[in-house]
């Protein structure tokens, strides 16, 4: 009787471990294995300061749009975003608010040619604080005593500090004003300084003006008194996110991004 109570006891074991055997194995079925979980993809952008309204509200349509993307944005002067870059930053993508700083990496094969296109246009303008009892219409107007600061962009590192004294230079009035320039790291800084009456009139871009309630537009620049104001965009030859730079950059083209850009005063680019 014992041998065979043992017996039974035996097969009923068996009987057990092979039911957790397969209730175990179920489970299993029923979790996705790892490599199936989707990954979220980090997209390091690059781009200019005057951009940032507007590749803000990209973002979120972007992202709702593409779940398993993420942009991560670095804002700044498109010289010290150069440097960034060639000091081996991480960059997938680069947004210039000039050719000039594109040129440069790509002749150090730090930015991949064949992506690069022209994505938006800009004007240059002069602000004023919206309050100011000057009357100032043209450049010209800016060597009247009244204004004793103009900020503008670093010239060295600010393309919109570029553009500025180029038109500047161009109407003959840099040598009159250079005394009352007040240098800033940014086109966004040129506009605080002219927001909070620390100057008397900065020149910024159209659409950093149209960001502002606390600004007015005195002056546009003159046609042909600068070079033509262009954002080139190009992904990065070090990119370890090829395809999803790639596809970014795409959508930045499309009518969903037009509308955005078109929006914030943006021209898109030919």
């Amino acid at each position: 009787m014992r041998r065979i109570k043992s017996s039974v006891f035996g097969m009923l074991a068996l009987v057990v471990v092979a039911i957790f055997s397969l209730v175990g194995c179920g489970s299993e079925k029923q979790a996705p294995p790892a490599a199936q979980q989707a990954q979220v993809v980090e997209i390091n952008v690059s781009a200019a300061a005057s951009l940032k309204d507007a590749l803000a509200d990209i973002q979120k349509d972007y992202q709702a749009k593409n779940p398993n993307s993420k942009l991560v944005y670095n804002f700044g002067a498109s010289g010290a975003l150069q440097k960034q870059i060639e000091q081996g930053a991480p960059a997938d993508v680069f947004i210039s608010a000039a050719p000039k700083q594109m040129n440069e990496l790509e002749a150090k094969n730090l930015m991949n040619k064949a992506t690069r296109k022209n994505l938006v246009e800009n004007k240059l303008v002069v602000v004023v604080p919206k309050e100011t009892k000057l009357n100032i219409t043209k450049f010209e107007d800016l060597t009247q005593d009244g204004v004793q600061k103009i900020a503008l962009g670093e010239t060295a590192t600010v393309p919109a500090g570029q553009y500025a004294q180029e038109v500047l230079q161009k109407l003959g009035l840099w040598d009159k004003l250079k005394d009352r320039v007040v240098f800033a790291k940014d086109v966004r800084s040129v506009l605080a300084y002219t927001e909070t009456g620390n100057v008397e009139a900065g020149i910024v871009y159209k659409t950093d003006a149209i960001s502002s309630d606390k600004v007015k537009v005195a002056a546009v620049a003159p046609e042909g008194s600068h070079q033509p104001i262009v954002y080139p965009i190009a992904v990065a030859t070090g990119t370890k996110q090829q395809k999803a730079a790639e596809a970014f950059v795409e959508y930045l083209f499309s009518a969903d991004s037009k509308a955005i850009f078109e929006k914030y005063g943006f021209v898109m680019g030919n």
